[in-house]
């Protein structure tokens, strides 16, 4: 089986990217991981990624000051350098530029805690027990200029239930996050 190499892009702890390590080291997935990058030296996730013997990389955005782009022609170029064929978004916490949108268009998948396009954006949790959802989960989707607006590639759905807290369906959902995410994953580089 071909294993496409792939990045991961990382701002915190890295959960999700936990998962797709575990599925990349399966010799029946067809990715492997690359490269895994942090726009956050400190970020938790490199360290991670390092102990389970992955290439890592900071690229800082406080050293490009306001030059968004010039931090993303930057990322650009190591994810070139890699070889990388896809990128997956893991708790990357910043919003992308056209440019890296655009040059990436395509192959750049995100996982976002909401059932899309309902609650794009951020405290999806707590919005969704606001809005009185009766079902929540999570969505992999195609990066787009549009936050949280790229096409649809998979779901899954939780139940929120009575008495729930914004922590408590964030729980259920990321365990939902850890499944789907290394299956719309697979799914999406095999149809490639």
């Amino acid at each position: 089986m071909k294993k496409h190499p792939i990045a991961i892009l990382i701002s915190g702890r890295g959960s999700n990217m936990r998962a797709l390590i575990e599925a990349c080291a399966r010799p029946d997935y067809p990715a492997r991981i690359a490269l895994v990058l942090s726009n956050n030296p400190d970020a938790p996730g490199l360290e991670t990624a390092r102990a389970a013997g992955l290439a890592t990389l900071a690229v800082d955005h406080r050293d490009f000051k306001r030059d968004r782009e010039g931090h993303e022609r930057a990322i650009d170029a190591a994810l070139r350098e890699a070889g990388v064929e896809a990128i997956c978004l893991a708790g990357y916490m910043r919003v992308l530029t056209p440019f890296l949108v655009k040059v990436w268009q395509g192959r750049m998948l995100n996982i976002h805690p909401s059932l899309l396009p309902k609650f794009a954006g951020l405290h999806t949790h707590e919005r969704a027990i606001e809005a009185g959802e009766t079902e929540h989960g999570c969505t992999v989707h195609l990066v787009t200029d549009g936050v949280d607006e790229g096409p649809i590639l998979a779901q899954a759905t939780v139940p929120v239930l009575a008495g729930d807290t914004p922590e408590s369906l964030a729980a259920r959902v990321l365990e939902q996050e850890h499944r789907l995410y290394p299956q719309a994953l697979a799914d999406f580089l095999v149809h490639q």
